[in-house]
Formats: structure tokens, sequence, C-alpha cells
């Protein structure tokens, strides 16, 4: 399996430092949970039912329609390049590497590709695939670019795939609402911008054909009883959206400041976390990692994402560590 953030308890492991005592900044995942409903007995007892509610405030929330709710949008990663036959695909990168390992895992003759390049090479391609903002570098491409590009895909039947699992802090760059159109699916991803990962909600929104087809292959009963509650539950929550849409941002700026005032100025982000690519990133993961911090490691690009501090604290923590590090390099 890939290496992916949030492998905390390996970390406890390895440098043997309890749990309690981590600060984990490795995952992008917005670190104030929101609350959690109660969850009423028939939830747990039985079988969850489509079109109980969440479907309808997802359509609401998301501005589009039609849409499958999946369990997590890592369900329709592995399982969209099996509904296409043998394809060239594109594939915006560097990227969350579970999308290139999907596609290449079906089949699929893979092109990977820098935005600069994608205009001279499109037209040959099936599909192409992005992340919108981008994980780990925090790229964003247009609105008017990507939908420019699905026009070219669809008029020969290809599709253009966004992954927007990052685009819940700025909604207004999304195309999601342009999601029915064929050869156009977007992705989106629940519980990074509600802090609630651990449910394992997500959502594609795509033409019917290819919902209908994605349901069969991933077959009944995909997302729990209890998660169809809680989100529904967040979904209707407005006022909570505008207050962790702020918070996330002035977070992420203050994270920002922090890294640049230790010599490690970001090279990308958004609002959920930052990127430094530097060629010791391996060994200031390491140096953080002994002092019970854990950030994401890239290798290829050398690199580490910061996930946000969820506490004043957490950022003096941080920004202590980080001083540390710049005074011990100089």
């Amino acid at each position: 399996m890939l290496e992916h953030g949030g492998r905390l308890l390996r970390a406890v492991k390895q440098y043997a430092i309890p749990r309690h005592q981590w600060l984990d900044l490795s995952s992008g995942i917005a670190p104030w949970p929101y609350p959690i409903p109660p969850i009423p007995v028939d939830a747990w007892a039985r079988l969850p039912e489509t079109e109980d509610g969440l479907e309808a405030a997802a359509r609401r929330y998301y501005g589009a329609q039609p849409l499958l709710a999946v369990a997590g949008s890592q369900a329709a990663i592995q399982a969209l390049p099996y509904l296409r036959s043998t394809a060239r695909v594109g594939v915006l990168t560097p990227c969350y590497a579970e999308h290139p390992h999907a596609w290449a895992r079906a089949g699929h003759a893979l092109v990977e590709l820098d935005e600069a390049q994608v205009e001279d090479v499109l037209d040959s391609l099936d599909v192409l695939v992005l992340v919108n903002p981008n994980n780990p570098t925090g790229r964003r491409v247009p609105r008017e670019r990507l939908l420019a590009w699905h026009a070219r895909l669809a008029a020969r039947g290809g599709w253009l795939l966004v992954d927007e699992a990052f685009m819940d802090n700025t909604p207004a760059h999304s195309v999601v609402d342009q999601a029915g159109q064929p050869g156009l699916i977007v992705l989106r991803s629940f519980g990074k911008f509600f802090g609630l990962a651990g449910v394992r909600l997500g959502f594609v929104v795509a033409e019917a054909d290819v919902l209908r087809q994605l349901a069969e292959a991933l077959g009944p009963w995909t997302v729990s009883g209890p998660t169809r509650v809680l989100g529904q539950a967040c979904f209707a929550d407005e006022a909570t959206h505008l207050a962790q849409i702020a918070r996330c941002a002035q977070a992420s700026q203050r994270l920002a400041m922090t890294l640049e005032g230790a010599g490690l100025p970001p090279s990308g982000g958004c609002d959920l976390f930052q990127y430094v690519r530097d060629e010791r990133a391996a060994h200031l993961h390491d140096y953080l990692a002994r002092r019970g911090i854990l950030v994401r490691l890239f290798e290829r690009p050398s690199a580490l994402r910061f996930g946000l501090p969820a506490t004043a604290a957490d950022e003096q923590r941080l920004a202590q560590a980080l001083a540390d590090y710049h005074k011990e390099s100089a």
C-alpha cells in the first residue's frame, strides 16, 4: 500500500514517544472536528438506505446534482478506472499518489504532466486527472481553464476527473456545479473540511450513467447508517461552515508565517496545509519527529507538508522546534 499521512501509531513505535505526547500535523485535515450529533438507535440497527436526507443535504451544500455518496472518495478513486476500457490517461503530478496508482493498476497508459504541458497533449488523452487544490503542493488550476479542458475532452468522449478534496475552504473556485455534464467527474471529500476523516464519507458528482455504473461496481450499503446521520447534520450547519472557513484561513496564514520565519518559506499550500520543498526535508522530518511532531514527508521532490496546528500552544510548540532547527542548521 502507498504511503500516507496520519500514521501516528507507527511513529509512536519508531520514536518511542507515547501517543498523547505527539503533535500530529501529517494530514491535511481540519484539526477542529464538527460536533457529533446524537445518533438514533435505528441508524445502528437497520441497513442504511439512500435518499434518507443525506443526498439532498449534499446537493444543497455542493450546489450540484446528481451525486453519489461513497465510503470516502478513496473508494471512487479505486473504482473509476475500471469503468473505462484501456485509455491514455494524463495525471498532473506531483499529486495524491492513489490517482496514478489506481489508473496504472487498472491497465491504463499513464502520462505524467505538469500544468504547462497539458495544452500540447490534451487532444491525445482520453482522461485527464488532477487534484484541485493540489495535494500536496496546493496548486490551483483556474475554473475557466478546467472547463475549457473539459470541453475538449468531452467532445471526444473523454473525461476530466477533478479531485476537489480540499476545495470546501474556497468553494467559488469549484467546478462541481458543472459536473452533471458528460465527461466531467468531480470528487469531494467530507472528512477534511469537517475534521471527521474517520467517518469515511465522500461524494462523486457526475452524469447519471457514470454514477449508476459506479454504484453497481461498489455495491450496496457503502455508507453506514451512523455516517449518513452525521453527514446530514454537518451539511446543514451553515453557521459553522463559515466559522470553519475563516478559522482555517487564519491558521494557514499563521503557519506560513511561522515557516517563513524559520527559513522555510512555503512553496505552496492552501487553507488546510502548507507545503515546503527543501533538499533537507528528510532530515527536518526526523528532527521534528524526535521532538514528537509528525509532518508528512515526500521524496519526489524532496518536500514536507505541514497540517494546521489546532491551538496556540501547538503553534508555539512547532515554532520553537523550527526555530531550534534553524539555529542548529545555520
